[in-house]
């Protein structure tokens, strides 16, 4: 049995498959209907996140993508259904901004017990066309359960997050963890991101399901990373090319 990924239960129709044996730590969250299943991100592809979706469910599954970079969208490939925010949908198709070899660079930072079937040499960033192309307000229906996409650019420009209304569940992506929040690559948005932060704060929202890093982190973690975005605007320096900036929980890079 593949031991590459760990799953944990977020309640009986909600699973987290998380790469913790990566410096990167990314979760992918499976969610299940009575009809359909979404799979919110596909993690590094350096194993098959299908096998491990396959045992916990027989449901038909969607893979939806909060934003397309590498250690999001590296296992896209075993799916057949793919959703993607409408303007990163270019990316798929040949046009991702990072190139290979920085994305290679970025999986072997830190040393890593790789599963026995990863060969780096192999490794490539996913291309495709997807079969779903997502706008803000977009309701993902699995049958009994409703997923709400909301368009939280900044980290990228199709950055999205899902809400789940009936549990208060926010699937934050890059938006909101325990850890350092970027917007320094050139297709970042240091003030897009600070407005995205806002908007999700006015959601009714009972727990925050995070892309990476500790996975139990408080709803109040919103208002941290909004207070600190709101010294950075104060003190000028919410523009790229300012630096890293250290606060209790979270760093803010730009």
């Amino acid at each position: 049995m593949d031991d590459w990924f760990t799953v944990e239960k977020i309640d009986a129709q909600t699973f987290v498959i998380s790469e913790y044996k990566h410096w990167e730590e990314t979760h992918c969250y499976l969610l299940c209907g009575q009809e359909k299943a979404l799979l919110i991100d596909t993690g590094l592809g350096v194993s098959n996140i299908r096998k491990t979706v396959d045992r916990l469910t027989e449901l038909p599954v969607m893979a939806a993508t909060t934003h397309i970079h590498w250690d999001h969208i590296g296992g896209h490939r075993y799916f057949d259904h793919i959703a993607v925010h409408e303007l990163e949908k270019d990316w798929l198709a040949g046009k991702f901004p990072i190139p290979l070899q920085v994305v290679k660079n970025n999986l072997t930072k830190y040393p890593c017990d790789f599963p026995a079937e990863f060969e780096l040499e192999a490794y490539r960033i996913f291309q495709g066309e997807p079969q779903r192309v997502l706008s803000d307000g977009d309701w993902l229906d699995l049958g009994d359960r409703r997923i709400r996409v909301v368009h939280t650019p900044g980290h990228s420009p199709g950055h999205c997050c899902f809400y789940e209304p009936d549990r208060g569940y926010l699937f934050s992506g890059d938006l909101i963890y325990k850890g350092c929040l970027d917007a320094f690559y050139p297709t970042t948005d240091p003030q897009l991101f600070y407005d995205s932060v806002k908007r999700v704060r006015t959601y009714e929202i009972t727990r925050i399901l995070p892309g990476h890093h500790q996975l139990n982190i408080p709803v109040s973690l919103i208002d941290e990373v909004e207070s600190g975005f709101a010294q950075l605007e104060r003190d000028g320096k919410l523009k790229q090319g300012s630096g890293l900036f250290e606060f209790e929980n979270f760093q803010i890079h730009i």
